[in-house]
């Protein structure tokens, strides 16, 4: 059974977004095909929450190749998504410090329908924990037509550029 919506997402206007594409790009470093991320509806500052949307067009780099004839947008792109959205509300927010987001790992991750080209992919998430420039950990949930697809719990770990690589 699925857990319980982290929010209820269909109280937003989805065509009128906080934050566009243009907006997350001041925050976010991903670009071009990277992008998963088109728009932020909501914010909860107090509860460090946020809701979003990925539009999955029929342009997606992933289509000719997953797979072709029936394109499947990948589980590891949704969770992309997902983790685009809260690396948007934790570098906004500024509650990790760093460069850059990235993950330190996922738990519990259950799909459990596919999306296709040509929806909205709607993203919702939750910080329930955070140490300060060390870790923060997100629930995230992913909605097509008022159904969740996905949904899960991530962590985000900050990095630095002058970090060194092994």
């Amino acid at each position: 059974m699925p857990p319980q919506p982290i929010y209820d997402y269909t109280q937003f206007d989805f065509d009128r977004p906080l934050y566009t594409l243009e907006d997350i790009r001041r925050v976010n470093p991903q670009r071009h095909e990277m992008e998963q991320l088109s728009g932020v509806v909501y914010i909860d500052e107090e509860n460090h929450g946020a809701v979003g949307y990925k539009d999955v067009t029929t342009e997606e780099f992933w289509i000719s190749g997953h797979m072709p004839g029936f394109p499947l947008m990948p589980g590891v792109i949704m969770c992309e998504s997902a983790a685009q959205l809260a690396g948007f509300y934790a570098r906004k927010y500024k509650l990790l410090g760093g460069d850059y987001l990235g993950f330190g790992g996922m738990n519990d991750v259950r799909f459990r329908s596919p999306v296709f080209p040509d929806c909205r992919l709607i993203l919702v998430m939750r910080l329930f924990k955070l140490r300060p420039n060390r870790r923060g950990e997100f629930a995230f949930q992913g909605y097509v037509d008022d159904r969740m697809i996905f949904n899960g719990t991530m962590i985000g770990v900050p990095i630095n550029r002058d970090q060194p690589v092994d």
